[in-house]
């Protein structure tokens, strides 16, 4: 069994990104958040800007990707939940997205653990796209 994969307690392989932390079942709902919370939220999200979805070319929250996020104290750790979503349900690179997550927010911040919900309601759209995204996809060639 290679390092990067987990077992559970029927030694079932589970992929690394999809662990007891994440799920495909849906938003979370943000719990109240301290003035430390809502900081440590913010830098996640700048260094979220670091993840760059393989087909678009652009980053997860410029593309309007992350639906939301927010800050945890779990049994001691720090976990950074993120409410995220695709511009598919069935893109391939799912866990390419979620490794680059888990490597930006936990190797920047001050976060131990990364939670990704993945959410398909609302459905991603173009009209999700920041302003930012819109620029950097016309620069790539895209009309939008």
């Amino acid at each position: 069994m290679s390092e990067n994969t987990q077992t559970q307690s029927s030694d079932q392989p589970v992929d690394p990104y999809q662990n007891e932390n994440s799920s495909f079942d849906g938003a979370r709902e943000k719990p109240e958040q301290t003035e430390e919370q809502l900081s440590l939220a913010y830098d996640c999200e700048e260094f979220l800007r670091d993840v760059i979805d393989p087909e678009l070319g652009i980053n997860v929250v410029d593309l309007g990707l992350v639906y939301d996020l927010w800050i945890e104290e779990k049994d001691e750790k720090t976990r950074c939940v993120i409410n995220m979503t695709l511009t598919s349900p069935a893109c391939p690179l799912t866990d390419v997205i979620a490794e680059q997550a888990e490597q930006a927010v936990v190797a920047n911040t001050k976060c131990d653990e990364l939670e990704l919900n993945w959410v398909w309601m609302p459905p991603w759209g173009p009209q999700m796209i920041t302003d930012e995204g819109r620029e950097q996809l016309r620069a790539l060639g895209f009309a939008v």
